[in-house]
């Protein structure tokens, strides 16, 4: 019995090994099948998470296949309305008026009614388009426009330094697509106008690093041509780079120069009575005058409101050029500081101009990269202290940009001085934006330097922790 009873529990602990190794068997198993199934599965799941990368050939083929799409239904739209390119077709009779040596400024082109307003400097440069048949000048000033917006889009990403390096070639043909539809552009293009020439040569020179001897150059240039570049010299000088305005400020007096040299007499009339000649551009009340000037003309309900504009752009130019100043002198505290620095320095140029028409305001493409680059950065932090307060500014700043609004409203010389109370904002829109946008500027700033204090002030020993307080008490 027991040698029975000892046979059967060496059997029984044989079988329940045996049973334990087919049960480790079949684990390891099913863990290896699982690995093996996972290392199957994982090469598609990373090949499709790599297929929807921002960056990869699929990703580019629709962006660029959005951005032709655009581009045609853009040029269906134009076809179907009236594009004149009036102010090309100014640039051109000026040209040609240079080149036959007859008086600049009492030229007329007698299809629009308009004059030459521009400096003598930049009649000399529209002396080629004078040779150029104008149905040509027209593709060419439209194709020159668009491959322009693509490059402003580009300085803006370098100025702003959004997104990375390796998405911008993207970003720009996206920008292109998606710019056109932006008023002021859509404005520009329309008209053949120089707005986003100027806004380039800005960006490219303010991008320049702060020891380049030729940083200043390009925007005295742009300032030659149209006067309101010329405060982002001012804006230099106020930020601690006296080199660069002083570059400026020369590039400017050579253009000067170079104009009395080529157009004596144009140029001794346009300096001494043209210049201060504002009716000579336009009309201050209508609504295409979104200036300081022309938001106070229809909020009062006055033609030329000479005082009351001086005050208040006298007190827009201190507040903006001093927010400018005061941002990036705080670049230490402040994320994107040049960046948020020239954009406030543009927009205190647009409001304080006495006429700054809706296709001035190009600028608002730098500015929606800027919002958009605050708005990515919002939306990257984690869901405890993330808010919206970016990605609201953003939209608005669409909507603003995208609406037409002033278009919408009266827009007679007579009917812009007899707007109703709900037609304001609609006729002023870009005027109301701009300040806005300081004052967002100067609360962004605020709350920074407030930041900073807090974890200044953390770091600090107290005063009980202080080496020197027992000194101070002993003595």
């Amino acid at each position: 019995m027991a040698g029975d009873v000892a046979v059967d529990g060496s059997q029984q602990s044989t079988a329940t090994q045996s049973f334990e190794n087919l049960d480790s068997g079949i684990d390891s198993g099913l863990k290896s099948g699982l690995r093996l199934s996972r290392t199957d599965e994982s090469p598609n799941r990373n090949r499709n998470r790599s297929r929807n990368r921002p960056g990869t050939p699929r990703v580019t083929r629709w962006v660029v296949g959005g951005t032709l799409l655009s581009l045609l239904g853009y040029a269906l739209v134009r076809h179907f309305t009236r594009v004149d390119m009036v102010d090309m077709v100014v640039y051109r009779a000026e040209g040609d008026t240079v080149r036959q040596g007859r008086d600049l400024y009492a030229m007329v082109v007698p299809q629009f009614n308009l004059s030459a307003t521009y400096p003598p400097f930049a009649a000399l440069l529209f002396v080629p388009t004078s040779l150029i048949p104008v149905g040509v000048l027209r593709v060419l000033v439209t194709v020159g426009n668009f491959a322009l917006l693509g490059t402003l889009a580009r300085l803006a990403f370098q100025l702003v330094g959004w997104p990375r390096r390796s998405l911008r070639p993207q970003a720009v043909v996206a920008a292109v697509g998606f710019g056109v539809w932006l008023e002021p552009v859509w404005t520009t293009l329309r008209y053949g106008q120089i707005n986003l020439l100027l806004a380039c040569l800005v960006l490219a020179d303010l991008n320049r690093p702060d020891g380049s001897r030729r940083k200043g150059l390009l925007i005295g240039i742009a300032a030659g041509i149209k006067l309101t570049p010329g405060l982002f010299g001012v804006y230099l000088l106020l930020t601690g780079r006296p080199r660069a305005a002083l570059t400026s400020f020369a590039a400017f007096l050579g253009t000067v120069l170079l104009g009395g040299i080529a157009l004596p007499n144009d140029s001794w009339h346009f300096w001494t009575h043209y210049l201060y000649d504002a009716h000579r551009v336009g009309r201050t009340q209508i609504s295409d005058n979104q200036s300081v000037r022309g938001t106070l003309a229809r909020l009062l309900h006055e033609p030329d409101p000479t005082l009351s504009w001086a005050v208040l752009a006298g007190l827009t130019a201190l507040a903006g050029l001093g927010i400018s100043a005061a941002i990036v002198r705080n670049r230490q505290h402040l994320p994107r500081a040049e960046a948020w620095g020239v954009l406030c320095a543009a927009v205190t140029a647009l409001l304080i101009s006495p006429i700054s028409w809706t296709h001035h305001w190009v600028w608002c493409v730098p500015i929606i990269v800027l919002l958009g680059a605050e708005a990515a950065a919002e939306q990257a932090r984690p869901h405890g202290p993330r808010r919206l307060r970016w990605r609201l500014v953003l939209g608005g700043a669409l909507i603003c940009f995208l609406c037409f609004s002033m278009w919408l409203t009266p827009h007679s010389p007579d009917t812009s001085l007899r707007l109703r109370s709900w037609e304001q904002p609609l006729s002023s829109v870009y005027s109301l934006f701009g300040l806005l946008l300081l004052g967002v500027a100067l609360t962004r700033l605020l709350r920074c330097r407030h930041a900073a204090d807090l974890r200044l002030t953390a770091v600090l020993p107290t005063q009980r922790e202080c080496p020197l307080a027992p000194l101070e008490r002993s003595t």
